[in-house]
């Protein structure tokens, strides 16, 4: 029913913008004919504006993963790098943010966990909008900042690391389940940047689950009972997760193929001294608009992964297909 529900809403976005854009042609022509260079002006950036739509619902045809389709939740952790690397965590997490707010989706800070001195240790934020996870899913690994230190008294050029972690959001019909028995729970005052608590109750959670020794905090909201209810959709997304990347590697067993450790792989460069790039290091693609990548401006270095991923997957399932036809059956 769900799926036949999603169908049904592409179906009715594609139908709305096909009438618009007709009408939108039509107002242009007359615009045209009766010399109203106003209206045409107008129209045109309309025209421009539905053809960009039209070229992310294309795109979006192909995000046909299982999970491709809900809502994620995205972490970023600081790694070495010390407080610089904090800071950076910060930037990243403003990244995102700042992309959510471009395309109109819900982006919703679940969990802050300020730096000693500046930045975050970590923070993570849902980002609630059809297809969230499959366009982030592009972003799990370990991100790059090489720039002058605005923490060094001597302003020297430092380099910081900060892990991107991307979930897609899982629901209670999945076929993992908790068992209330594999979790520990403890309660926390919220903190502040500096460690100082900033509410007199304990309102923040944090969930071990036993077995995997997986664990998640969670401290945005004021009520503890928000905090657990959040806390315990991240663990059951980060159980489904775990539950599938380890039935991708028992099928790569079987099959002889090799399954990299996405998380800790270096996927990008973020350079502002002593010259600016952004540099994908899966795909090659570069920009030299550090700044506007900063500011959210992230769809080319997405669409160049995910794009070299479906060639990448159409050119394996053409040599698995050439394969077959080798044999004599």
């Amino acid at each position: 029913m769900r799926k036949l529900a999603s169908v049904r809403s592409e179906l009715e976005t594609w139908t709305s913008l096909s009438s618009e854009v007709a009408s939108t042609v039509e107002l242009f022509a007359l615009a045209v004919e009766e010399g109203d260079d106003v209206l045409g002006a107008q129209l045109a950036t309309d025209l421009k504006k539905y053809s960009k739509s039209v070229e992310s619902l294309e795109f979006e045809l192909q995000l046909s993963g299982v999970n491709d389709a809900r809502a994620a939740f995205l972490t970023v952790t600081q790694g070495a790098g010390g407080v610089d690397a904090q800071d950076w965590a910060e930037i990243l997490l403003r990244m995102y943010t700042r992309w959510a707010e471009r395309r109109g989706f819900d982006a919703e800070i679940v969990n802050l966990t300020p730096g000693d001195e500046a930045g975050i240790k970590s923070g993570t934020i849902k980002i609630d909008a059809k297809y969230a996870y499959g366009y982030l899913r592009s972003e799990v690994g370990v991100h790059r900042l090489v720039r002058l230190s605005p923490f060094d008294a001597d302003h020297r050029r430092h380099t910081s690391f900060a892990r991107v972690e991307v979930l897609p959001e899982a629901d209670e019909s999945e076929e993992v389940k908790i068992n209330t028995d594999d979790l520990r729970v403890d309660v926390f005052r919220a903190s502040g940047n500096g460690g100082q608590n900033v509410q007199k109750n304990s309102t923040a959670i944090r969930l071990t689950h036993l077995p995997t020794k997986l664990v998640v905090s969670v401290q945005n909201e004021r009520s503890q009972a928000q905090n657990r209810e959040i806390a315990m959709r991240i663990m059951l997304s980060r159980l489904v997760d775990l539950d599938i990347k380890a039935k991708a590697e028992e099928r790569a067993k079987i099959k002889g193929e090799h399954v990299s450790a996405e998380v800790g792989r270096q996927v990008r460069s973020y350079v502002q001294h002593p010259y600016q790039m952004v540099k994908d290091h899966r795909t090659d693609f570069q920009t030299g608009d550090a700044q506007s990548v900063l500011d959210g401006d992230i769809d080319d270095l997405l669409k160049s992964y995910l794009s070299s991923q479906m060639e990448s997957a159409s050119t394996s399932a053409e040599s698995a297909s050439g394969t077959y036809d080798d044999f004599d059956v």
